[in-house]
């Protein structure tokens, strides 16, 4: 088996190593090839450093190649593995400073940021499945790339590849509740109803039994995840939402205690983007240290926490046809009936070697269906604008976002964003015949 990790110098890449080295017996992965961009190159090589530290230390006869060139890596993969920020940490400063700059929530994956972080990497991403369709043709694309959603719908719209989305959001409701009730992760059963980063818990089984008004009522607490704000929440609200709603669900429903929050933060040059920053800085300072041969501690700063358990069971149960349930970003096809048949939504599917099957939604209560269908709407018109470089569609995506209060806003933000992001939007700066304008 031959795993490829596109993004190979990302600070997570301890994490996901961690995870092949603990399932090596099942897996029985021969090569591990780590590629990334000459942008990148210095971080890939102590990244390299650090993993062969790991593989030695764990005694596996793994082969390790570093390279620049991916298409070498791509070739004949069994599993390829995408990790990607196009643009590096400085887009994504500039993507939440443009965002609060005008007013407006600065997030990574949601907004206006989201938006911007989509329309850079899309293309990219579909550069990629050119390589995997010609060179390792029934590879499975797992892809944690953010706005990971956005992502693998383009990627499910506009390839032949065999995609997968991930999230790290899921695996750390199990890991949360399981530690609540003090039972294993097998004992705990959810369901979930949406998108990614906009999914909703609509049912809380432990051992069997019903326990998600322990949640609704307070009487226990859900997950909360490291890079969101906890402001709590209102217990009327939780009653009349019959729902566990997702961290990122803040960003919506607590929009002004947020964008409070965030443009403190801006004013001082202390967002999230900076925030990460450091720990980043502090992360490779500690990689570089010869004597580590383990993923560090201070890795789970960075938020992403199990993001590496979530990608290694679900290539056990590829690989070992386990039929277990996974929870995943894939295409609809009416799954969710209220949202189109190729939307890309993340629920809990049925794994096979051969296929990824999503276990079918009943009734979308209106309190979940109403943003639900208008967050997808925006989805879609990113996905568009995204590959054919349309400015419109561009604009009527913002326009649509809930957090984006109005069209006037919407094309103060674009217009901005599209000049600061010039050099990644080949797509919006040339004419049909492909010459730049």
């Amino acid at each position: 088996m031959k795993i490829t990790v596109i993004g190979g110098g990302s600070s997570y890449t301890p994490e996901l190593l961690e995870g092949i080295i603990e399932q090596q017996e099942l897996l029985g992965v021969s090569e591990i090839w780590l590629v990334d961009v000459p942008e990148g190159q210095e971080k890939l090589s102590i990244m390299e450093k650090l993993a062969r530290r790991m593989i030695k230390k764990a005694d596996l006869p793994i082969k390790l190649t570093a390279t620049l060139d991916r298409r070498a890596a791509i070739k004949d993969a069994s599993y390829v593995i995408t990790q990607i920020r196009v643009g590096q940490l400085e887009m994504r400063r500039n993507d939440e400073y443009i965002s609060l700059k005008h007013g407006v929530i600065g997030q990574e994956t949601t907004g206006a940021g989201g938006f911007m972080k989509a329309l850079r990497t899309i293309p990219v991403l579909l550069d990629i499945c050119q390589d995997i369709e010609e060179l390792a043709p029934d590879a499975w694309l797992l892809n944690f790339t953010n706005p990971a959603g956005l992502v693998t719908e383009a990627i499910l719209k506009h390839s032949d590849v065999k995609v997968v989305g991930l999230c790290n959001n899921p695996i750390n409701y199990y890991k949360k509740f399981s530690h609540t009730y003090n039972v294993d992760m097998e004992d705990i059963s959810l369901t979930f109803v949406g998108i990614n980063h906009l999914i909703w818990i609509t049912e809380l089984y432990v051992k069997g039994k019903s326990r998600i008004e322990d949640i609704l009522t307070g009487v226990s607490d859900s997950y909360e995840a490291r890079n969101i704000p906890s402001f709590g929440w209102d217990l009327d609200f939780l009653q009349s939402l019959q729902a566990i709603p997702c961290g990122y669900h803040k960003y919506y429903y607590q929009t002004d205690r947020l964008l409070e929050q965030q443009l403190e933060q801006y004013h001082n040059h202390e967002t999230r983007a900076d925030q990460v920053r450091k720990v980043e800085k502090e992360l490779f300072e500690l990689y570089q240290d010869p004597s580590l041969d383990k993923k560090p501690q201070a890795l789970e700063q960075r938020g992403g926490a199990y993001y590496s358990e979530a990608a290694v069971r679900l290539m056990t149960s590829l690989h070992t046809n386990s039929k277990r349930i996974h929870t995943l970003n894939v295409r609809n096809n009416g799954t969710i009936s209220c949202l189109p048949k190729d939307a890309c939504i993340e629920v809990n599917c049925v794994v096979e070697s051969h296929r990824v099957t999503p276990l079918q939604v009943g009734y979308v209560p209106p309190q979940i269906r109403g943003l639900l269908q208008v967050v997808k709407a925006y989805e879609e018109l990113t996905v568009d604008a995204a590959v054919t470089g349309d400015k419109g569609l561009a604009l009527q995506a913002l326009t649509l976002h809930p957090l984006v209060p109005s069209s006037e806003k919407a094309k103060t933000v674009l217009e901005e964003m599209l000049e600061v992001n010039q050099p990644y939007l080949p797509q919006f700066y040339q004419d049909k015949q492909g010459v730049n304008r």
